[in-house]
């Protein structure tokens, strides 16, 4: 389900120059978001549209810039569907909410559930980054560790949820994480100033931000706001596991069951994502692509990031880097299109990860 809007409505009160006069969260675009009530907020959104000049001269590009998401509460993008999920989940009366995680969906979640004071419980795989299961430990959320993937946890909240009068909110199982994931699409498009890049690179796992941002710009053609063409769409995955990569190769409309997932980058381990066909839609729309890094590629991404640029990146971040250099080299990407990075979470939530790579040479891993 997605949730839906009075566009021409909405368009009265919804410009550039009222926008402005609001605050910098992303509650700026309230017309276009599901809450009526007041918001559960930590501040979210409205997070930095970086230029980085030194990267983009490695990388043969004059116009490349990072939006980092590590500078939303929590310290990673999922605050914005989380944020707008547990508001929306209040207003309608929900008192324990559940969610499968690869980890920091699961702390964006008990932190706001904190904030709005509801119940929490998180289910995460046994292998899951340790900040993660702390983090949502110190909100008081109760934390369920099982052997097993995403996937797995998937299916213990499904099973679960109706018995003990849980709210999931897994992604794409309810309509208002997305909302809240769109706001990446509307922000880019009032930063750069009612247009939007010819180029976005965005990390894969569930894929609910790619699908919420096309859905932004959708709304935002409605309303007559956009400006030019929309950007091609770049779904990034780790090769070590890549249904995305490889159902787009192969011209199929749905993703195959990845077996055996395993990457550094755990926000990526995703073997099947739930919008698959939402995914290879847009980026057949956009004549996008799907491209998939290695481990190896990703640590040293990280690394020429921080040092180049100062931004302390999560690994899903750092493969959007990555995958820039392979699609620059590919001539895919010219020298001269503007091109957006999105870092989805900050290194500091990696800091076991960091330290191993800091530990040996660029490019090497254990």
């Amino acid at each position: 389900m997605l949730a839906r809007y009075e566009l021409e409505r909405a368009a009265r009160t919804f410009n550039p120059r009222a926008l402005s006069e609001r605050p910098p969260t992303l509650w700026r675009y309230r017309e276009l978001l599901p809450v009526r009530t007041e918001p559960v907020t930590l501040g979210e959104g409205m997070t930095p549209l970086i230029r980085t000049e030194r990267l983009g001269a490695q990388l043969g590009l004059v116009h490349l810039w990072v939006k980092d998401e590590g500078m939303n509460p929590t310290g990673t993008f999922k605050a914005r569907g989380l944020a707008v999920a547990v508001s929306r989940a209040r207003e309608l009366g929900a008192r324990t909410l559940a969610i499968p995680t690869a980890g920091n969906a699961g702390g964006a979640l008990a932190a706001y559930a904190a904030r709005a004071g509801l119940g929490c419980v998180v289910v995460m795989p046994a292998d899951t980054p340790r900040a993660n299961e702390i983090e949502c430990r110190a909100a008081g959320a109760e934390v369920i560790k099982l052997d097993g993937l995403i996937a797995d946890c998937a299916r213990f909240v499904a099973e679960h949820g109706p018995q003990e009068d849980w709210f999931e909110v897994s992604t794409l199982k309810e309509p208002y994480r997305i909302e809240g994931k769109k706001t990446m699409g509307l922000e880019l498009w009032e930063q750069f100033g009612g247009r939007l890049p010819e180029v976005v690179v965005y990390p894969t796992g569930g894929g609910v931000g790619l699908i919420g941002m096309w859905k932004a710009f959708d709304e935002l053609e409605h309303m007559g706001l956009l400006r030019g063409r929309r950007p091609r769409m770049v779904a990034v995955q780790a090769s070590g596991c890549a249904p995305v990569v490889e159902a787009f190769e192969r011209g199929e409309t749905t993703c195959r069951f990845w077996d055996h997932a395993a990457t550094i980058a755990s926000g990526l381990r995703v073997p099947r994502p739930l919008g698959d066909f939402l995914i290879l839609r847009i980026l057949r729309e956009s004549s996008g692509r799907a491209v998939a890094v290695s481990d190896t590629e990703i640590l040293a991404a990280a690394q020429q990031l921080m040092r180049l640029e100062g931004i302390f990146a999560a690994p899903e971040g750092a493969a959007g880097v990555a995958a820039v250099q392979h699609l620059r080299q590919q001539g895919w990407i010219d020298e001269q299109d503007s091109v957006v990075i999105f870092n989805t979470g900050s290194g500091y939530k990696y800091l076991d990860l960091w330290e191993s790579a800091l530990a040996q040479p660029a490019g090497q891993t254990s």
